[in-house]
């Protein structure tokens, strides 16, 4: 991955970045989550955003990120949230009437990293 600082000017997004290179293989981050831990919340809104215009040199785990909900959420106009389902599926994350179990599966910063 690219040095985030060198590529992003705007400094939400690069935050919002940076947060996500973290989570874990085999856990999931929500918006707000993301949003929280980069230093701004309530603006889960922006994440989404930011992950729909990031570049994809970067080989960020985006697919990490879904709802509050525990649920993918569906893109306008494409079948990409499937592909998400599929990559979450490959890292081990089960889904159970098409959501995940935030209590097993949320990527909790504080536990040392597997």
């Amino acid at each position: 991955m690219k040095q985030l600082h060198q590529t992003v000017d705007n400094p939400m997004r690069r935050a919002f970045y940076e947060t996500v290179a973290r989570i874990p293989y085999g856990k999931v981050a929500t918006y707000g989550q993301v949003a929280i831990l980069a230093g701004y919340p309530g603006r889960a809104r922006q994440v989404g955003y930011a992950l729909a215009g990031m570049c994809e040199e970067w080989d960020l785990p985006w697919h990490r990120i879904i709802n509050a909900q525990g649920k993918v959420s569906p893109r306008t106009g494409s079948k990409f949230h499937l592909f998400q389902y599929e990559l979450l599926a490959g890292e081990g994350v089960a889904f159970a009437n098409n959501s995940i179990d935030l209590n097993i599966y949320r990527w909790d910063p504080e536990e040392a990293d597997e």
